[in-house]
């Protein structure tokens, strides 16, 4: 799964990231994000574009402050 990043550095990322970037910084397989994201109950804000999924990053913030 690779390292976690920690919140300063998602911060820092693009005003989207992919579910595979978004699945790490939350500690979950990102089989697991596309299938929350298929369920309609991903945690975090999704963008969808036909098969493709993008997450914003602001609403990846706010889940990780705990907000």
């Amino acid at each position: 799964m690779g390292t976690v990043p920690t919140l300063d550095e998602v911060r820092s990322w693009p005003a989207t990231v992919g579910v595979p970037e978004a699945a790490r910084a939350i500690g979950v397989s990102k089989s697991h994000l596309y299938e929350m994201v298929r369920r309609g109950e991903a945690p975090v804000k999704v963008l969808s574009f036909g098969a493709r999924h993008r997450v914003l990053t602001a609403s990846l913030v706010r889940l990780l402050e705990g907000a």
